[in-house]
């Protein structure tokens, strides 16, 4: 008999071997319906896997993020033999599940597959999970996987293979397909009720350009049709906030091949946009103790070897530039810290100067691959509203604190309603990943632990997504649609001030070193744009958007005190613009409503008569009639209310 301790504490025994599928049946049989995968020690396993010793347990349904993994996972093997079926020579690269489905990178050779045929895909995925094929895992040994790949002539699983350690590798067979796989899957098919095969995609194989572009092919399956359904229509919106259709029709940003891929340019409302943004948060910093820097866009390479980036960041950094002397070498910065690093440095401190917090929107860069390139989340060029924090260690905890504060107010001032946080440590089975010391990493650890409970924040610790240097705690939004995004990070760092030599002389009068504090609560400027695109479907607040309002004459003979009205509100400092076109007055209405301004101010014979404007705000419809200056009290009440009520 083994002991087997579930979550809330309780303790049970069953027959060695059982499985996690027959522990449900034991509990309740709906239970068992409902569960797609499960946790022992900690381990995501298939639910028929046989269990031998004294282990925790927890059991995973849809709503748990390691059962959607598994339903996906094993949809993405589901659509493999599918395409297999359809097209026997294809040969498979990796079939992953995503944060919403999976997708299967395959060379179909000469086939050239077309979006129309995505749907006899989906028809065969159908048909085979109707059989109810059960997912096998087998161990093998390396030899014997690799023999088995060769055979069938597959490349990609021989290379993959090849790069793994004997006595790790197993393979899973489900219908007519064999795949390599660590798992874990459903018991079956039959959960598959729902399914929808995507779009495709180029993809290169393992990231390299250099390499074979394969096609990827997407898809998302569910327990039940409604949920598909439901799926779909938010898919529809999410086209719609697009932030790249978004911030065209806006004329908010753009991109240029001649300047280079994954370096956006941002247009004069983006601009305004973004720069309304960074004053937003240099008030916030001044307010606690700030002060700003500037720094190069390039260093010497001798600066990131020192500081780690190098060598952990020189393989998707662009390539080192040479000058004329001999031997010099500068890259364009991939990261902020090291330069901050070296202003703390340029006098001495004393413990009465600390912390000393550096703040600056700076520009990094990073050569993505293009096949990564997406928009404005993901780009080469980017600039991070960065800060570090160099404090004493009995600082940490209110510092860190301070900072949460700081991402807080700026989720709610926003309207980012819902959000977890996720702690973010090392593994400790892979200590290559990290450079510094166990002292110090269980110091800064445990630090980040405590002052995310004092503050009550809710989220999970996820082992081994620390960064090299430190771990991290990170702020996962929810926008209006439902989707998930990371938005803002907060990372204590010993090891920087110990690589940089960084000193400040205690109250015993002896060196000390500090502690770093990395912060950017909006992440990068680019990112936290288009996901605020996306999240407000471009409507974005008053205070932030870049035309607040527009004056539309009903026709020419209003024209002159339209633009009296203009002058004036625009002396006000209301971001106002005039829409003169010779055009009906509800087309006017109807295209400027399109570009999102949240106030369309409209003008005839009765407004000019009386001195008013008849208001109309986007979403709510007519406000009535109104002065122009009790309209510019209007703006300045909904904007102080915005920003202050969240203070």
């Amino acid at each position: 008999m083994i002991k087997i301790t579930f979550p809330d504490g309780r303790v049970k025994e069953y027959p060695a071997g059982i499985t996690g599928l027959e522990i449900a049946q034991s509990l309740s049989p709906q239970l068992a319906k409902e569960v797609l995968a499960v946790s022992i020690n900690g381990e995501v396993r298939d639910l028929n896997r046989a269990i031998t010793t004294d282990s925790t347990i927890r059991l995973h349904k849809w709503d748990d993020p390691e059962g959607k993994h598994a339903f996906w996972h094993s949809s993405a093997h589901l659509m493999a033999e599918a395409i297999e079926n359809l097209y026997p020579e294809t040969k498979f690269g990796i079939g992953p599940a995503i944060e919403s489905g999976f997708y299967y990178d395959v060379d179909l050779g000469e086939k050239v597959l077309s979006e129309n045929e995505l749907v006899d895909i989906e028809a065969k995925m159908v048909e085979l999970a109707a059989r109810k094929s059960t997912y096998h895992r087998e161990e093998i040994s390396k030899k014997e996987a690799l023999d088995l790949f060769t055979r069938k002539g597959d490349e990609y699983k021989v290379e993959l293979i090849s790069d793994l350690e004997d006595g790790t590798i197993t393979l899973y067979k489900h219908g007519s397909f064999t795949d390599l796989c660590r798992g874990p899957h459903l018991p079956d098919t039959s959960p598959i009720k729902a399914i929808k095969v995507i779009s495709l995609a180029g993809a290169y194989w393992r990231g390299d350009e250099k390499r074979k572009q394969l096609t990827r092919i997407y898809g998302i399956t569910f327990p039940k049709k409604s949920m598909l359904d439901e799926y779909l229509v938010l898919l529809e919106e999410a086209k719609k906030r697009d932030h790249r259709k978004v911030g065209r029709d806006l004329e908010l940003f753009t991109f240029s091949a001649k300047v280079g891929s994954g370096l956006p340019l941002w247009l004069p409302k983006g601009a305004e946009l973004r720069e309304r943004l960074e004053n937003f948060l240099k008030k916030i910093q001044k307010e606690y103790g700030y002060e700003s820097v500037i720094t190069p866009h390039i260093g010497q390479k001798e600066l990131y070897v020192t500081s780690g980036h190098y060598a952990k960041y020189g393989k998707v950094s662009f390539q080192p530039i040479h000058t004329p002397v001999e031997g010099e070498e500068f890259l364009l910065k991939p990261m902020n810290c090291p330069h901050h690093c070296e202003i703390y440095r340029y006098k001495p401190r004393s413990y009465k100067d600390l912390p000393v917090r550096l703040a600056e929107f700076g520009t990094v860069y990073r050569y993505e691959q293009s096949g990564e390139l997406h928009g404005l989340t993901r780009v080469r060029g980017f600039t991070q509203d960065d800060a570090h924090i160099f404090c004493r260690p009995d600082q940490i905890k209110e510092e860190f604190a301070k900072v949460i504060d700081i991402v807080l107010y700026i989720f709610k001032t926003l309207d980012f309603k819902d959000f977890t946080t996720q702690i973010s440590l090392r593994d400790p089975n892979n200590p290559e990943k990290y450079i510094g010391s166990d002292e110090n990493w269980n110091k800064s650890e445990q630090a980040i632990i405590e002052v995310t409970h004092e503050k009550g924040l809710t989220g999970q610790i996820v082992i081994g997504e620390a960064a090299f240097y430190g771990p991290k705690l990170d702020f996962m939004v929810k926008d209006a649609i439902g989707r998930k995004w990371q938005l803002g990070t907060i990372q204590v760092d010993y090891n920087l001030p110990e690589r940089f030599e960084l000193e400040y002389i205690g109250q015993d009068n002896q060196k000390h070193r500090p502690v770093m504090i990395h912060r950017a609560p909006f992440g990068s400027m680019e990112r936290f744009v288009a996901v605020l695109i996306e999240h407000t479907a471009g409507k974005f607040p008053v205070w932030l958007t870049p035309d607040q309002a527009i004056v539309l004459p009903i026709s020419e003979k209003y024209q002159n005190y339209a633009e009296g009205v203009l002058k004036l509100l625009n002396n006000s400092d209301i971001r106002t613009l005039i829409d003169d076109r010779n055009e009906k007055i509800g087309k006017k209405i109807r295209d400027n409503e399109l570009k999102r301004i949240p106030y369309l101010l409209i003008v005839g014979k009765k407004e000019e008569t009386e001195g008013t404007i008849s208001v109309r705000k986007q979403g709510h419809g007519d406000l009535g009639s109104m002065k122009p200056e009790e309209f510019v009290e209007l703006i300045n009440k909904e904007i102080d209310e915005t920003l202050r009520k969240n203070a």
